[in-house]
């Protein structure tokens, strides 16, 4: 089972990106579950959601206390809330930020995990360039998906156009698309090349 904790500020979209990994999990032919945990429910207020995909059905409702991966859509957030508590060892992290990991003062969090597996992203720069507002919760899962690889970039763009619909789809869809780029390896055969 694979497990993902999304930590931000509520207006953020913290709650849509868990949905939208769900959606994109099951569009892969897995199981998911998505559920959010509010403190105060108002705009700005720390939020936290989950996310588990599994092969097989899942049975577990409890909030993820050790996850397998987090993102980080407030970057704020580092050292105000325990982001990092319960992380795996071989765990990932996906940071909103435009900011190096050493800047934002986590490098002693990313030391501890295998390379790659902490990273940053200009998600917000990448939200404000498609979406004209500073929403990085589909821009994060196109990151996400070209970090890990637990999901694809289609599945990813499959549950953006489940979520949403028209014009604001496919502008999510490319600043998705435009993160996974950022991310994704070039080719071998380019690699040679080049």
């Amino acid at each position: 089972m694979l497990q993902v904790r999304i930590h931000g500020r509520g207006g953020q979209g913290v709650v849509t990106a868990a949905e939208m990994l769900s959606i994109a999990a099951f569009h892969q032919g897995r199981h998911a579950q998505a559920f959010p945990s509010f403190g105060s429910e108002r705009t700005g207020a720390p939020v936290v959601a989950f996310c588990r995909m599994d092969d097989k059905p899942i049975r577990s409702r409890e909030p993820i206390f050790v996850p397998d991966a987090l993102i980080i859509q407030d970057a704020h957030l580092l050292h105000q809330v325990d982001v990092f508590q319960g992380l795996m060892p071989n765990g990932y992290v996906l940071i909103n930020s435009n900011r190096s990991l050493r800047d934002l003062g986590v490098d002693s969090v990313a030391s501890r995990l295998p390379p790659s597996h902490a990273i940053t992203v200009p998600a917000t720069d990448i939200a404000m360039k498609h979406l004209g507002r500073p929403l990085p919760n589909a821009v994060l899962l196109g990151a996400f998906a070209a970090q890990t690889g637990f999901i694809t970039l289609d599945a990813v763009i499959h549950a953006i156009h489940d979520k949403f619909k028209g014009a604001v789809a496919d502008r999510n869809a490319a600043a998705a698309t435009e993160a996974y780029g950022l991310l994704s390896p070039v080719p071998a055969t380019e690699k040679e090349t080049a």
